[in-house]
């Protein structure tokens, strides 16, 4: 019995995963060919050929992003996008979202800012517990005057959905920057911890790290 549990459970750890992917490639490319209704009903793709091709909403998906963005990259788009931005942010509720979604978009797509490209290692929610964040802003302002001291805006995420979290005003000397990547952190918040990424500390002889207010530093 102990046998055949154990190759019933290698069988679940090989489809498990399988069968999650395809569903959730399912779900996503399944939204993306709603973009087809975009299309004139009589011009679309099934009514020409007569069945339907998944995974075109896809493609249609990606031409509208590409000709969207050159457009936008342009100066006759840069005007068109700033007159459609100044009519949306004189609707009031219209405006509180749109300009929320716009920043959230521009911190996290934007080659050059450096939010949540940094995995950190802070003592939250309290000293001698360790908590894995990300950088979302070093330049804060009022906040950094007012504490008198170099401070950053980090953002802990929760497990398993790191898309809600906390953000906390950190001092910058007790923050630890780890080696992994942003991906391999959602990895490892996701997986409650069980997926690990490796971890190469061949530039970092010097390591373990210890918390630059220890009495051991």
């Amino acid at each position: 019995m102990k046998r055949l549990r154990r190759y019933i459970v290698a069988g679940i750890l090989v489809w498990l995963p399988i069968g999650v992917t395809v569903f959730l490639l399912r779900i996503l490319v399944g939204m993306l060919d709603r973009s087809l209704l975009l299309i004139p009903a009589q011009y679309q793709p099934e009514e020409i050929i007569g069945f339907a091709i998944p995974g075109l909403g896809l493609v249609l998906t990606l031409l509208i992003l590409l000709v969207t963005g050159v457009l936008a990259a342009n100066i006759v788009g840069r005007s068109m996008v700033g007159l459609w931005e100044s009519m949306l942010e004189r609707i009031p509720v219209v405006r509180s979202v749109y300009s929320a979604a716009k920043n959230f978009a521009e911190i996290v797509f934007s080659d050059s800012s450096q939010s949540f490209k940094k995995v950190l290692l802070i003592q939250y929610p309290r000293k001698g517990l360790y908590s894995l964040a990300f950088q979302t802003s070093s330049q804060l302002g009022e906040v950094q005057g007012r504490t008198g001291e170099e401070v950053i805006c980090v953002f802990v995420p929760t497990t398993p959905n790191p898309t809600s979290g906390v953000i906390i005003i950190v001092p910058r000397k007790d923050v630890i920057e780890l080696d992994m990547e942003v991906d391999e952190a959602l990895k490892m918040i996701i997986s409650l911890g069980v997926v690990v990424p490796t971890w190469r500390n061949d530039k970092n002889p010097e390591l373990p790290l210890v918390m630059p207010d220890d009495p051991g530093k």
